[in-house]
């Protein structure tokens, strides 16, 4: 499930097809009966739920409930919840006791996935126990906006800074990288009345970094034995910088698994996680960048030499499965296998090409991207299940046009400035 209308979302059509595959019976909430997620194959049901994520909550909460008890009634148990956006995440967190006994979640503290989302709040876990993370400022007003702006180093990136807002008062389409204070000045120029919420976070330069990904299910067991820990490095985002990935390729990193896992432990998260880290080469720190409690959209770039990748490792320790594992658990998490959104790696390639890249590649040779992939996952195109990729060819060409017309615009004004 997940909040809010964004139809070309590649990461409930993985976990569709992921635990489908396996023979568990999975509903989904979709914004209509044609969205990838709702042609899939491996889709036992749908549920045809159009959220903009700016309802009052209880409202949410009313409308996640009757489909709770719908699926209660149908198989006879409560559902295992798999929220694929971070305001599910937080619906389900936050109104965990009315949805006992109709859908089974992680037992994660309250507020946990609110704060950790937030982007102000993440920064303030992270310095509380002693994590690495970019300088970051929430200017409340407009002394507050000039002071940051004269505090902190630019480039800056500016990010909606807390769930819901982004979809109901988004300051910024995506993670915006500002170069000056007359970058920042053109985009608060916009603001009217009271300040959105807006973090505004020190850019660590491409050329100092490298970005990598962490994807954890934290699970039911204190002693750490149902976690799953998999890192990866992102190759390719788009927007170019900022965006989301394109391309990745999986490699084991022991240090930074244990630095996420040490964060989760330390703030008692519970399920299914998503942490973008930046290494910075001028100090040789990973320093986090953003944590969505959830299944991240490129999950499917992880898998055990069992299978198993964090949807299923969610599905076998909250239905009590795991134990069916043996001692091997879930195995070990395979290093070089490939990812590809195929809808975003093309401009994605072009603006590598043009030199716009987010990060460099990792230096040490046990980290270098895989010439063989043991395996290359795409998020759309599978043979069993063509119908998704289909769908999102299709609904990918307004925005693609969209983006086109913006950059002639873009080449015709930069034409002119010549």
């Amino acid at each position: 499930m997940k909040i809010g209308r964004y139809p070309l979302h590649h990461g409930g059509v993985g976990a569709i097809r992921s635990l489908g595959r396996v023979g568990v019976p999975v509903y989904a909430v979709t914004e209509d009966r044609r969205t990838p997620a709702a042609l899939s194959h491996h889709l036992r049901g749908r549920f045809v739920w159009p959220t903009t994520g700016s309802e009052p909550p209880e409202r949410l909460l009313d409308g996640l409930t009757r489909i709770a008890g719908r699926l209660a009634d149908r198989g006879g148990r409560a559902a295992v919840a798999l929220p694929t956006d971070d305001e599910a995440a937080i619906l389900l967190a936050e109104h965990a006791p009315r949805l006992e006994g109709l859908l089974t979640v992680p037992a994660v503290p309250a507020g946990l996935p609110r704060a950790l989302a937030g982007k102000q709040t993440l920064h303030e876990l992270c310095t509380r126990h002693g994590v690495p993370t970019p300088g970051s400022r929430l200017p409340r007003t407009r002394d507050e906006l000039e002071l940051a702006a004269k505090e902190l180093t630019f480039p800056l990136v500016a990010k909606n800074a807390d769930a819901f807002h982004r979809l109901s008062l988004p300051a910024v389409g995506s993670s915006t990288v500002l170069q000056d204070p007359a970058a920042l000045e053109r985009l608060a120029a916009h603001w009217t009345g009271e300040l959105p919420r807006v973090l505004l976070q020190e850019y660590i330069p491409a050329a100092d970094s490298e970005d990598w990904i962490c994807h954890l299910y934290c699970g039911s067991e204190p002693d750490g034995s149902a976690d799953l820990v998999c890192t990866g490095v992102k190759v390719r985002a788009w927007p170019a910088r900022g965006g989301v990935t394109a391309y990745a390729y999986s490699t084991a990193n022991p240090g930074l698994a244990e630095l996420s896992s040490r964060l989760c432990r330390a703030v008692g998260y519970r399920g299914a996680c998503d942490l973008d880290w930046r290494l910075d080469r001028r100090d040789g720190r990973y320093k986090l960048l953003d944590f969505n409690p959830r299944v991240g959209a490129q999950f499917r770039l992880f898998q055990t030499d069992r299978g198993i990748d964090l949807a299923r490792a969610l599905h076998l320790d909250l239905t009590g499965r795991r134990g069916r594992l043996g001692a091997a658990g879930y195995g070990t998490p395979v290093s070089g296998r490939a990812f590809t959104v195929e809808t975003l790696d093309l401009p994605a390639r072009a603006a590598a090409r043009a030199g716009r890249r987010s990060a460099e590649l990792p230096a040490e040779p046990q980290w270098a991207p895989p010439s063989r992939p043991s395996a290359r996952e795409l998020a759309w195109t599978a043979l069993d299940d063509p119908l998704p990729a289909l769908a999102a060819a299709i609904r990918s060409v307004p925005p693609a046009v969209h983006v086109l017309r913006r950059a002639l615009r873009s080449a015709r004004r930069r034409g002119r400035a010549a």
